[in-house]
């Protein structure tokens, strides 16, 4: 039988595991910081509206500029971000890897490399490596912070070509100030010049402001964002990003021909008529993601300050241990990779409890 040892992969894949958490029956399932609740009726019904009216002109290619999306995202961002911005500074894929993807073929690629700040989304580098892009691996402190100082001289030690800075942070969950945002792209301008990519996955679950205001004056700087958390649309795989009109046109050399289905831009128009109520369950499940940095504290586990809708805990001797303990009480969280610590993404109240009581027996269990 041929193993993928045996087929003449690129070398740098050789030895590497595909990215994905544990998909497993349970209960309780809060380990990738999907959006817990349903979509609405009146949504799910205008979904299908939408879809209809698409299918009628399947046999036609979709509109591969998404204009209307494009429009509807660019509206949604001047209202909720605090900065003006045009259709013509928004661009849609497949999901928000496939604007990192993008963004990494039209600017990384073989004889480039692009930098970030780890632990982080560990898809950067990932994705980076299917581009032929050089990865390299910058400083954080032990609390997850981003320590502007020795960014900037690794910025300019190894004059990246693309730089991400992910703000809530992903598996951590902690938020990069504005000023250290803005320190870190005139240190890429300084030594490339190079692009800033900041990731704002989940900035609505933010208790800041998104950092889109930046985008002024800042002809290197893209915002990339995701429907996958806030909208509670991780199933539809819509990403997209705001930039400078030069960077859309430039991704656009790369794109693939019509690669948002007409169904895929049906159902994200869908969705963004319903902006307000799904913000809406975003402030619930803000309450909630408090809640459960309060209870672990309480439990006296050390919590990592979250902007997220999920939440970074320990610490423990074995962490993966742990991760199966709490699996054995029917919850699922992420054992995430940081040494010593566990990520619960904030589900819903009666969820949350059970995982509450869940790490409580865990305490208890282990005498403390």
């Amino acid at each position: 039988m041929t193993r993928i040892d045996d087929l003449p992969v690129r070398d740098e894949l050789r030895g590497k595991s595909p990215y994905g958490a544990p998909q497993l029956d349970v209960p309780v399932r809060l380990n990738t910081n999907e959006n817990p609740y349903p979509l609405p009726e009146p949504l799910v019904e205008r979904i299908a509206e939408r879809v209809r009216e698409a299918a009628r002109g399947l046999n036609r290619y979709p509109d591969r500029d998404a204009v209307e999306l494009r429009t509807r995202l660019a509206a949604y961002l001047t209202r909720t971000g605090g900065h003006e911005v045009t259709r013509a500074q928004v661009w849609a894929a497949n999901g928000s890897n496939e604007i990192i993807q993008q963004l990494l073929q039209t600017f990384g690629g073989p004889g480039r490399t692009a930098i970030g700040f780890e632990p982080s989304y560990s898809m950067h580098a990932l994705i980076a490596r299917g581009t032929g892009t050089g990865w390299i691996s910058g400083p954080r402190e032990d609390d997850y912070t981003i320590d502007v100082e020795a960014a900037a001289t690794a910025i300019a030690e190894n004059a990246p070509d693309v730089v991400f800075i992910t703000t809530p942070n992903n598996p951590t969950g902690n938020a990069v100030p504005r000023e250290a945002v803005v320190a870190l792209y005139d240190a890429a301008q300084a030594a490339k010049p190079s692009m800033v990519v900041v990731d704002e996955a989940y900035v609505e679950f933010s208790h800041g402001e998104s950092l889109l205001p930046l985008l002024e004056g800042r002809p290197h700087l893209v915002v990339s964002r995701t429907m996958s958390k806030a909208f509670g649309a991780a199933g539809l795989r819509l990403g997209y990003l705001a930039a400078a009109p030069a960077v859309v046109d430039a991704v656009q050399l790369v794109r693939l021909p019509y690669h948002l289905s007409a169904v895929t831009q049906a159902t994200a128009l869908a969705a963004l008529e319903h902006t307000d109520t799904l913000l809406g369950y975003v402030e619930q499940l803000k309450a909630e993601r408090d809640r459960l940095v309060t209870g672990l504290r309480d439990l006296g586990f050390e919590v990592t300050e979250s902007d997220a809708n999920f939440v970074q805990f320990g610490r423990f001797a074995d962490a993966h241990d742990a991760w199966r303990r709490i699996l054995d009480q029917g919850v699922l969280v992420r054992d995430n990779g940081v040494p010593g610590m566990l990520r619960v993404t904030a589900g819903t109240p009666a969820e949350n409890d059970a995982f509450l009581d869940a790490v409580r027996a865990l305490k208890k269990e282990q005498g403390a």
